[in-house]
């Protein structure tokens, strides 16, 4: 991984990690989801970076390897899991985080740069380290489509975390109000919605960013 160090801000063409910690009412889990990524912008306003085609991958999968989104709603919390390496074989993902907001705003397309839709994934605000960022995966999503519709997203899965100890009601009333003030920004078109990123296309000298050995190493400081 390439990038800078303490509380620095990192340079475009930079290769950093986004992950993701596993849910717990009590503090964070271990790492189960990690991106490596190639960083576009990074102020005081805005970290954005891309996520590359064929980019290598940790996520999340049953014990005996069958895919999360496979097993039963009703035990897909519970159900024994590990970690597989994959790759991501969709488009590329732009995503899009201001510091300290609970989500982040992720920009699909399909093939040709015919740009999709935006999402929002809400999360806890990111905490950076040296070789990136982490966060804890909320449930709740919404989906944000060209003609600035919304809509809801996953709102059985973030039941059913509750349902299954991974978020107690407090900590579910304050991804909810994060989500009503997620749809207030889409629906004043806010930032990022209003900066035109769907046109945005990345470097064609970029590498793919190489996912590291040691992807789930516990950082000794780490900084919002």
């Amino acid at each position: 991984m390439t990038g800078t160090t303490g509380t620095s801000h990192w340079a475009p063409g930079d290769h950093i990690l986004w992950r993701y910690r596993g849910n717990a009412v009590e503090g964070n889990g271990h790492v189960h989801i990690c991106r490596p990524v190639t960083v576009v912008e990074d102020t005081p306003d805005l970290l954005a970076v891309w996520m590359a085609p064929g980019t290598e991958c940790v996520k999340p999968v049953l014990a005996d390897g069958t895919p999360v989104h496979h097993e039963p709603l009703a035990t897909r919390y519970t159900a024994p899991r590990t970690t597989v390496r994959s790759q991501w074989f969709g488009t590329g993902v732009l995503k899009l985080a201001r510091p300290g907001e609970p989500w982040s705003v992720w920009l699909f397309w399909d093939r040709g740069w015919r740009f999709k839709n935006w999402y929002v994934n809400l999360e806890a605000p990111r905490t950076r380290w040296v070789r990136g960022v982490d966060s804890e995966d909320h449930f709740l999503d919404i989906a944000v489509h060209p003609d600035r519709s919304w809509r809801w997203l996953d709102e059985d899965e973030f039941d059913q975390a509750q349902r299954a100890g991974l978020m107690n009601a407090g900590q579910a009333r304050r991804v909810r109000r994060a989500g009503r003030a997620a749809v207030e920004v889409i629906t004043a078109w806010g930032r990022p919605f209003c900066d035109g990123w769907q046109d945005w296309r990345p470097d064609p000298r970029w590498t793919v960013p190489v996912l590291p050995e040691d992807w789930d190493r516990t950082p000794a400081h780490m900084t919002s």
